[in-house]
């Protein structure tokens, strides 16, 4: 029975895998046909569609736009998420339970119904569509998983530490700069490339939030409204591909802040 058991367990785990990465398996594989059909027979590997993906300005723009909107936006994210955590975790403020629910409360929210609010906002204030709107939209969607991150490391050995810089003479913001970020860097380096694969992957946002100056996964939309190619199979691969190295390092992160 125990023999059985290992076996049943085995064939459950491998369908299970199989479930999850035999998809992305059959996209990495026909992104490396020969042919400009992405159907059996695999003919192949070749590049010439990767080589294709990354000769078109109109989708290495595209790139160029998800990866500063990823990054400019997951650093302000982080940014307010950590001063939002450190507020409410060091300060006895008014109704702070309140606050709390109220900065999370997007994470409850889908986001078609949170970019149809930023679209309404934006169009009522006269804000026309742009990558930095859009950028404003991940900031919306990100800062409260940011904050719940960071906030979640705030505990009393950190304010013994910032009590004993005090006591040494330190103004308040030596403390946040020199003592409570060092602390929670793995904290805030695991929140930044969260937020960062979630921005690299938004799509509503971005797709109701921009005109002409797109995101990539905009770009992928467009192309897939033609029909399923090579070029579409192969720039999904380098997005699953960046998602993956981002997953990697926030895992380093965690692996790391659990260590300390």
């Amino acid at each position: 029975m125990r023999v059985l058991g290992k076996i049943l367990a085995s064939v459950y785990a491998l369908a299970v895998y199989g479930f999850i990465f035999l998809p992305v398996i059959v996209l990495v594989l026909f992104s490396l046909q020969a042919t400009s059909f992405p159907i059996p027979p695999f003919t192949g590997p070749s590049l010439r569609w990767y080589e294709a993906v990354l000769g078109d300005a109109r989708l290495t723009t595209a790139l160029v736009n998800s990866v500063a909107v990823a990054l400019l936006s997951s650093a302000l994210a982080v940014a307010l998420g950590f001063l939002a955590a450190w507020g409410l975790a060091r300060h006895h403020l008014p109704r702070s339970g309140l606050m709390r629910g109220l900065i999370t409360l997007p994470l409850t929210v889908s986001y078609l119904i949170i970019g149809m609010g930023l679209l309404i906002l934006f169009n009522t204030a006269g804000i026309p569509k742009s990558l930095s709107v859009a950028g404003i939209g991940h900031v919306v969607i990100n800062l409260p998983l940011c904050f719940a991150i960071i906030y979640s490391q705030m505990g009393d050995h950190q304010v013994n530490l910032e009590r004993a810089a005090r006591d040494l003479g330190a103004s308040e913001w030596k403390v946040l700069l020199l003592v409570s970020v060092p602390v929670l860097w793995p904290a805030i380096f695991a929140a930044f490339f969260l937020s960062m694969t979630f921005s690299w992957d938004e799509f509503i946002i971005s797709f109701l939030l921009t005109r002409f100056d797109t995101t990539l996964p905009v770009e992928i939309w467009n192309l897939l409204r033609s029909g399923l190619n090579p070029r579409t199979n192969a720039i999904g691969s380098l997005v699953f591909g960046v998602s993956i190295v981002l997953a990697l390092l926030l895992e380093l992160a965690f692996l790391r802040r659990n260590r300390t």
